[in-house]
């Protein structure tokens, strides 16, 4: 497939290149950003393609980006994306766009139920090409961009439209595109989450095992790699890895020899933050009993045994039609639903209207045999 791309670096391109994308009914869009290489990561690229060309954006130098809100919010236009949830999440964050009529390919992937999702397996699948990775991991901030880089971030989203018309095609044929279509309308809407005031430990695998002095201590350790990360603006993992910090706050070494000991940290990062991170571990254990943070627990009330019953009988009905329909069991209906539909135990379809958590698909799909398996337990 032939890959002829344009930059846009000006405001004024960026006037043209929307003039002519507003004429288009598709638009397929990938991002390029730079989280390995800052605190903040923020998006370095943009590409959007049609048929015939494809434009690159570069967002680091045309500051002006109310002309794309409009072109990505307008509901005439379809937005093509190959695992959204990060982009959409990213366009919002870093410019305010909302997304209208977005099509997901990974997600109408895992609904017709093939395995490896990611856009090189199923780039290979469909079309016999194998896209290069090499980039993948490479500064996008860095100005200026060489050129093969650039090449690079243009050839993915190439692919995507006729790829795109492959997979509607497919599930149409099935009858799930509608279950496609309201997934998507729901992952156009996601934003990224804003929660500074909140504890760090919060978002820290393994915290939840960890007891009050400890969080403490692990609080402390995260808030000074946070400032240390935003002053060198690095991202997180290139002060002090998520293992490291774990094994600190575990040992909670309050001399030098001590943090040597742990084999926590390498001899420059010890040299570099060794005993500012001392420091911090003897402030966290003079923090008083009472001040002490406690990780938050949800109180999960007592089950009646009907309820589990009701749980088991729904998921042997859920996998057997998982396998039936070849899609993942997860997919097709999360334990997290299973449990709110065998709480509220409905008993016809209107009052399985009630439970939030179903989507209309699955209502409208499975809702009679879902109402008939659970006569079948009560």
């Amino acid at each position: 497939m032939e890959n002829d791309y344009q930059i846009v670096d000006t405001a004024l391109g960026l006037e043209k290149a929307v003039s002519a994308l507003e004429k288009e009914k598709v638009i397929a869009v990938d991002l390029e950003a730079d989280s390995m290489y800052h605190f903040k990561e923020k998006v370095c690229l943009i590409q959007l393609a049609t048929e015939k060309t494809s434009v690159v954006v570069d967002p680091l130098q045309v500051n002006n980006f109310s002309l794309l809100r409009p072109l990505f919010s307008n509901p005439d236009i379809q937005k093509i994306f190959h695992g959204a949830d990060y982009d959409v999440r990213s366009l919002y964050r870093d410019f305010k766009i909302k997304i209208n009529n977005l099509f997901d390919t990974e997600l109408a992937c895992r609904f017709l139920g093939i395995k490896e999702t990611g856009l090189k397996a199923v780039l290979k699948m469909f079309f016999e090409v194998n896209i290069e990775k090499k980039y993948q991991k490479k500064d996008w901030s860095k100005r200026p961009l060489p050129e093969e880089m650039v090449e690079y971030a243009s050839k993915d989203v190439i692919y995507l439209q006729p790829l795109a018309k492959i997979l509607i095609d497919k599930l149409e044929e099935i009858d799930r595109l509608s279950w496609v279509l309201e997934e998507c309308k729901i992952l156009s809407k996601v934003r990224p989450i804003l929660s500074d005031e909140e504890p760090l430990f919060l978002k820290f695998k393994g915290a939840g095992r960890v007891k009050s002095r400890g969080l403490a201590v692990l609080e402390a350790l995260l808030q000074y790699r946070k400032s240390v990360a935003e002053k060198k603006d690095k991202p997180l993992f290139k002060i002090i890895g998520n293992d490291s910090i774990m094994k600190i706050a575990t040992a909670r070494p309050v001399t030098l020899r001590r943090l040597k000991g742990g084999k926590a940290l390498s001899g420059r990062q010890i040299s570099m933050y060794g005993n500012d991170l001392i420091k911090v571990v003897v402030g966290a254990l003079k923090i008083t009993e009472r001040e002490l943070p406690v990780y938050p627990r949800k109180t999960v009330s007592a089950m009646p045994y009907k309820v589990f019953e009701r749980i088991k009988v729904l998921k042997s009905w859920r996998d057997s039609k998982a396998r039936e329909l070849d899609m993942d069991s997860g997919i097709l209906c999360n334990n997290a639903l299973i449990t709110a539909i065998a709480v509220k135990n409905p008993e016809d379809i209107k009052s399985m209207g009630t439970i939030k958590e179903m989507k209309n698909w699955q209502k409208t799909a499975f809702g009679r045999e879902i109402i008939t398996v659970l006569k079948s337990k009560n």
